[in-house]
């Protein structure tokens, strides 16, 4: 791998060398950005993935044993500042209670109005219903919550992102 030395040797050799054929630079470029390629591999980040949008972890599921042909599933969803989940719906069978953990997060199902529910606070969706806004009220402070699905054993998946606008 080359050096930060190296690197700026090569970005700078670009920089000051009028004369320098096609050729040569083609090959100082190429050779200049392996070292950006391989720090954005190592550090997980990709050009494709957006970074305002949520992450969300399966952090507990299980069968319940009193309710025949159900289970229970926590997700935790965790949103950076100023991160959003697409609108979507969640499995047909599934009751959900979200709890805020930290920071604020606005939501909005079905028809009802948006509104922000700040750590401590929570929520639900009936079965069927359309998440239209999930996302970080704030431009600034991470936040997080906790959704416990009650779902049908065998429904999945337990969420379904919106076609994008002109897909429908």
């Amino acid at each position: 791998m080359m050096s930060i030395s190296g690197f700026a040797y090569r970005i700078g050799a670009l920089a000051n060398a009028p004369s320098m054929t096609v050729k040569a630079v083609r090959r100082a470029m190429r050779t200049a950005s392996v070292p950006l390629v391989v720090a954005a591999i190592t550090l997980g980040a990709s050009p494709a993935i957006a970074q305002d949008r949520d992450q969300v972890r399966v952090v507990f599921e299980h069968a319940l044993p009193n309710v025949e042909g159900k289970r229970i599933v926590a997700v935790m969803v965790s949103y950076p500042p100023g991160g959003k989940s697409q609108a979507h719906r969640h499995a047909a069978s599934a009751f959900i209670y979200a709890y805020v953990l930290s920071g604020a997060i606005r939501s909005q199902v079905g028809n009802d109005p948006a509104k922000v529910y700040h750590a401590g606070e929570g929520f639900y969706e009936m079965p069927g219903s359309h998440h239209r806004i999930s996302e970080n009220a704030s431009e600034k402070e991470s936040a997080s919550l906790l959704a416990v699905f009650v779902v049908d054993s065998k429904d999945d998946p337990l969420t379904t992102p919106d076609k994008a606008p002109g897909l429908q």
